[in-house]
């Protein structure tokens, strides 16, 4: 089991209209993976204009649904860390998921 300090960090987002980026970094404690199957959306994506998260800290993968992605392990994701970004025109995606 994987403890808090060895979630996977969000290394980069990509995604300038979400509230928690800032500086193209993830300030949301903790995003979720989701979504349909080979489409491995941040569920935590918020499009507003207000930035939130925490100032201090870059965001960290809380839960991974995507149990065809080759990371996950026990619905955590096991990446070292991942990049978010668009995929398309308007979806915020985990570029790191790789399928099993």
């Amino acid at each position: 089991m994987m403890t808090l300090d060895e979630m996977s960090k969000v290394s980069e987002c990509s995604v300038t209209g979400c509230a928690y980026n800032q500086a193209d970094a993830c300030h949301a404690g903790a995003v979720t993976i989701a979504g349909p199957a080979g489409q491995a959306g941040c569920a935590t994506f918020i499009p507003l204009t207000i930035k939130g998260g925490f100032d201090q800290s870059a965001g960290a993968v809380g839960a991974c649904q995507h149990l065809e992605c080759t990371h996950n392990s026990d619905l955590e994701c096991a990446a070292p860390a991942i990049q978010v970004g668009l995929r398309g025109s308007t979806s915020a995606d985990c570029l790191t998921f790789a399928a099993v």
